[in-house]
């Protein structure tokens, strides 16, 4: 997660809320693709998570040799990321390393983004005798076994959101994921592009779910990942079905969504004010201690909500599980086939509103336990993943976006279609032969980026 730049202006009306969502409208000719993409080390060795204090910052030294730059909280405190060329390198709270990509014109610059970034790692990880995991949920360590970053957020989300659901820990210290971030043109594009991911999330992750195991052993979850979210503060994830239910919904009804959220902490400088579960609402009209909302404030709290999809100058989808590198860019292909071809925009959001929003939720922990060998009401799950699909190659096909070999951005989808159309999702080749209790050996092998 991005930190966001300091913008002290003050915030004076509800109307000053769109701003952020205005200023980032650009013209389909700008449109660019950002990826990121998490993922667990485990020491070859022990097979222990990878730790802060000697794993990732020995990483982080080295990668500064390579022309990244570290970032930190305060002038003297740890780095907390890297950052290059519009790219960054960043924590998530038990050490999960994420690359946050630049933002890209084709998911040819994608592939090559993520292939450069596994490149730099592969010595290093070699150096240092460690295995990348390319899963969705941490397959071996219990809670206790993993690390904290020492980033000031952290600790304070660390404190609050086991307070608003149990999944807290979990998501923070034990998942990994996809995430893959889209330009909009005005209101109407990112409105249809927000409101077609939302109701296709569940069916998304469905299709990409690869996090079958916990604690070593099967998890009982095709996304173990999935089910995590789904035990998370409501105030700040899900599907915002409120918003789903206008018939017409506007940037308004995104930020009337994000003012009833609790805060996490004001920053001020290198100085972080916690004041967690107060809604931004609330700290709007009557500010805290003595402090009053600035655009900055509103910038890092919309960075601190966790629904499927969040709008912020980009749109981000956030539903998949991580995957392993031969199918890095399959997400960001998917998803730019479905939203950066016009009329793979208009089919999915059809697509999208064929589906009952009621159906959608009931049939959430089923997706989450089954993936593609469910339905959603009387739909079958693979049925609805394989339309999907082909709507995304057809866009692919019409953005004509060619490599030196000739191919499209189909090439970087290719692999997911394959699995979906033997009725697969990832996780269901993970567990192709695995007992109950397979040995961690194993797991590692199956698991391994």
């Amino acid at each position: 997660m991005a930190e966001v730049s300091e913008d002290s202006r003050p915030l004076r009306s509800k109307a000053d809320l769109l701003d952020i969502f205005h200023e980032a409208e650009k013209p389909p000719t700008a449109f660019l693709i950002g990826a990121e993409a998490e993922k667990f080390a485990v020491h070859e060795r022990t097979l222990a998570p990878l730790d802060y204090e000697h794993g990732v910052t020995a990483i982080f030294v080295r990668l500064t040799e390579l022309g990244w730059q570290p970032e930190r909280e305060s002038a003297h405190g740890p780095t907390i990321a890297l950052r290059r060329a519009g790219a960054s390198i960043t924590l998530e709270p038990g050490a999960q390393l994420e690359l946050s990509g630049a933002a890209l014109p084709d998911i040819h610059a994608v592939r090559a983004e993520l292939d450069q970034h596994f490149a730099e790692l592969s010595p290093i990880s070699r150096e240092l005798e460690l295995t990348w995991l390319g899963v969705g949920f941490q397959p071996l360590a219990h809670l206790d076994a993993l690390p904290w970053v020492p980033k000031q957020r952290y600790a304070i989300m660390r404190q609050y959101l086991p307070t608003r659901g149990r999944g807290a820990h979990d998501m923070m210290q034990r998942t990994a994921t996809v995430q893959a971030n889209f330009d909009f043109s005005n209101e109407s594009d990112a409105m249809i592009k927000l409101v077609a991911m939302l109701r296709l999330s569940p069916l998304i992750n469905a299709l990409t779910a690869n996090s079958p195991f916990a604690e070593g052993a099967r998890a009982g979850f095709k996304s173990r990942r999935g089910y995590v979210w789904l035990n998370m503060d409501p105030a700040r994830s899900g599907l915002l079905p409120e918003l789903l239910r206008k018939e017409h919904p506007g940037y308004s009804d995104y930020a009337e969504w994000a003012l009833d959220a609790g805060m996490f902490l004001v920053k001020r400088g290198e100085r972080a004010i916690a004041n967690t579960g107060q809604t931004f609402r609330d700290f709007l009209a009557h500010g805290y201690q003595g402090e009053r909302a600035t655009f900055a404030d509103w910038k890092l709290h919309l960075n601190t909500l966790f629904p499927e999809v969040r709008l912020k100058n980009t749109l981000e989808v956030r539903c998949c599980d991580c995957l392993p590198a031969r199918l890095g860019a399959a997400v960001p292909a998917l998803l730019t086939g479905l939203l950066y071809d016009e009329q793979s925009l208009a089919e999915c959001h059809a697509f999208a509103l064929d589906q009952p929003l009621e159906a959608i939720e009931l049939a959430r922990m089923d997706l989450v336990r089954h993936g593609l060998e469910t339905s959603i009401g009387a739909r079958p799950t693979r049925r609805l993943a394989e339309r999907l699909v082909e709507i995304a190659e057809g866009g692919l096909a019409r953005r004509r976006r060619l490599d030196s070999s000739g191919n499209d951005e189909r090439v970087h989808l290719a692999p997911l279609s394959e699995l979906i159309a033997r009725g697969h999702a990832p996780a269901d080749e993970l567990l192709a032969g695995v007992n109950e209790h397979p040995t961690a050996a194993e797991l590692i092998a199956r698991c391994r980026l």
